[in-house]
């Protein structure tokens, strides 16, 4: 603790004793009432017990602005760590682990500050830095040009979780800080708060397992009470309001308002009026902190304000990069046509010119997967519908339960055939754009007005475990496995359902990752499947003119589940002009025995394999 911030008896009663930088000693009245003891070895000159009820209220409420955005930042951290890297888990597990230990990092290092209310005030400012140039450093770092070298994925994941040390030690300061400047329990917020509960019954609860004993005067309980409860609060908040409502990119920034506005209403309360005395140097470094607030401030209150431009902006050029470089430097230009956010996922269309691929073509991601681009969309749905639908004799009486396939254009595919057709997708504001927009209507025809189509926004997997109707073909059409939050639609438990609810000859039709390009994929899926009781599968491929050139190539890959009969389809009686046309490209249906490959085991709802998590 610096000689500036104690007193001994030799001075106590001169006026280099007192702590100048804090309060004029001439308004102190040195009566009992306006003195307070600490018993941390040090004592504090009289002060006016009117002004330090206020400055600790207004105190504490710092306290808890700066927990509640530094735990928030950190979601934000652990959110965008778990997009660039995948395993949601080990991401928030690895956040939190460096979190709490920045944490304590910033409280030992904050035993060489001084000033308590001028450092208090630059760690707000510097976190209403940190906290947004964070999240905008991670997204730069994952952005990085084409480029290779040796250590780079390493290197990529180290500066990636560098914010969360920066913020984790300014975070760190703030508590050893604001036990310097709450100096009384009695008379806080929290002093008059506690007389509303039992204290003797609590106290009789606590004597049982604890020796109790007197209340000190000690600031650091309340301190560190307020503490916890930001920190709830700003779990809580970030949640259910900031992230469903702005998602990642905005919510950083107005959490970086509240950073910024609490740093000026703390300094414009706590050093109004003529309670302190500062030097002109002091005087002028707290005018440069205050302007940076100010700036601060308006920027992200312009930013707060126009949250959709805004998010479209950063999130469409990441994503427009990230997209370019799957494939090799200069080969590819991606330009966004548009981009929202549901609840659920990010949704862009956008146009790309390939080098090799013949004219533009246009393309949909749904989060960090590609669902189609306008090339290959018919061939893709004929593979997973019109391919299936033909191994039965008479396909109107076929009671089909879709997985997915949010866009209708399945639906289409579906409806001529006049199949009665069970729709369950847990997105509902993806459901409404496809059925507005025209980039989706122009395949889907409509389809959503089809009179045997009963669609369901919900999770399939609750739906699957409450609904009693069974099925002769379920077409999963859901988006690719390359985080957690579709680890349960590739799990043990859910192809388990799926089977249990199929007709004695049902059959299961979902699109896989190919073996070649994805082994460790491959191998979890296959014993996934087999162990939820699945044993034959027919495995084909859709071919198209992919790059525009009149030749074929291998699209996506399909395969038809069994656990009983092996229907060989009858193209001749596929509603498809892409089938009718390109028939003679599919080879000979054989079903194998899906095979099982040791030590490597299956992917399960509370045992998750996570080599089943597809990252390129």
């Amino acid at each position: 603790m610096s000689d500036e911030k104690s007193t001994n008896s030799a001075d106590e009663g001169s006026a280099d004793a007192t702590d100048e930088r804090r309060f004029d000693t001439s308004s102190s009245t040195g009566s009992a009432s306006g003195t307070t003891e600490r018993s941390r070895g040090e004592r504090r000159e009289p002060v006016p017990s009117n002004r330090f009820v206020t400055d600790r209220r207004v105190t504490l409420a710092a306290t808890f602005v700066v927990a509640f955005c530094s735990i928030a930042y950190e979601l934000v951290y652990s959110e965008l760590l778990t997009v660039f890297f995948g395993g949601t888990v080990l991401r928030y597990s690895i956040t939190i682990g460096l979190y709490m230990f920045s944490l304590g990092v910033g409280s030992v290092l904050s035993a060489q500050l001084g000033e308590p209310e001028s450092n208090f005030l630059r760690t707000e400012v510097y976190l209403a830095i940190a906290g947004p140039a964070g999240a905008m450093a991670i997204v730069a770092v994952n952005s990085l040009p084409a480029m290779t070298f040796s250590g780079k994925g390493q290197l990529v994941l180290a500066l990636s979780h560098v914010p969360i040390l920066v913020v984790g030690v300014l975070s760190g300061f703030e508590v050893p800080l604001l036990t310097d400047l709450v100096e009384d329990r009695e008379g806080t917020v929290f002093a008059s708060l506690g007389r509303l509960y039992p204290r003797r019954i609590v106290r009789g609860v606590l004597g049982v397992f604890f020796a109790v004993g007197e209340p000190d005067e000690r600031s650091f309980s309340e301190v560190l009470g307020v503490d916890y409860l930001g920190s709830l609060a700003g779990t809580v908040v970030y949640a259910l309001l900031l992230y469903p409502r702005f998602g990642l990119v905005v919510s950083v920034f107005a959490l970086g308002l509240v950073n910024a506005v609490a740093a000026l209403a703390f300094a414009a309360w706590t050093f109004s009026g003529s309670a302190f005395t500062l030097s002109r140097p002091t005087t002028g470094r707290w005018r440069t902190v205050l302007v940076v607030g100010l700036l601060l401030t308006g920027s992200y209150a312009g930013l707060v304000a126009h949250p959709n431009a805004v998010d479209r902006a950063v999130t469409t050029t990441y994503l427009e990069r990230t997209i370019e470089g799957e494939f090799p430097a200069g080969t590819a230009d991606v330009r966004a046509r548009s981009y929202d956010t549901t609840p659920y996922q990010t949704v862009l269309t956008y146009e790309r010119d390939l080098e090799g691929h013949a004219g533009t073509e246009t393309c949909l991601h749904l989060d960090q997967a590609l669902q189609l681009c306008d090339r290959w969309v018919d061939s893709y749905h004929s593979g997973l519908v019109d391919v299936p639908m033909s191994t039965f004799d008479d396909p109107s009486s076929v009671n089909v339960l879709l997985v997915g396939g949010g866009d209708y254009i399945a639906v289409d595919h579906l409806r001529e055939y006049n199949a009665s057709v069970d729709q369950v997708d847990l997105d509902g504001e993806f459901l409404e754009m496809a059925r507005e927009r025209e980039f989706f209507r122009q395949y889907n025809d409509d389809a959503y007005e089809y009179d045997r189509l009963n669609t369901t926004t919900e999770d399939a997997f609750t739906y699957m475990q409450g609904t009693d109707e069974t099925y002769d073909l379920v077409l999963l059409d859901v988006p690719g496995v390359r985080n957690d939050e579709t680890l349960s639609l590739y799990s043990t438990e859910f192809y388990t359902l799926l089977r249990e609810h199929l007709t004695d000859d049902g059959l299961v039709v979902t699109w896989t990752y190919t073996k070649g390009n994805h082994p460790s994929h491959h191998k979890a899926y296959t014993n996934t499947v087999r162990e939820a009781g699945f044993d034959r599968y027919l495995p084909y491929y859709v071919f198209d003119d992919l790059d525009g050139d009149d030749e074929l190539e291998a699209g996506e890959r399909f395969y038809i589940l069994s656990d009983g009969p092996t229907p060989e389809p009858a193209l001749e009686r596929a509603e498809s002009d892409y089938i009718r046309e390109y028939a003679d490209t599919f080879d000979e249906w054989q079903w194998w025995t899906i095979p099982r490959y040791r030590g490597v085991d299956p992917n399960s709802v509370l045992h998750p394999n996570y080599d089943i998590i597809v990252d390129y």
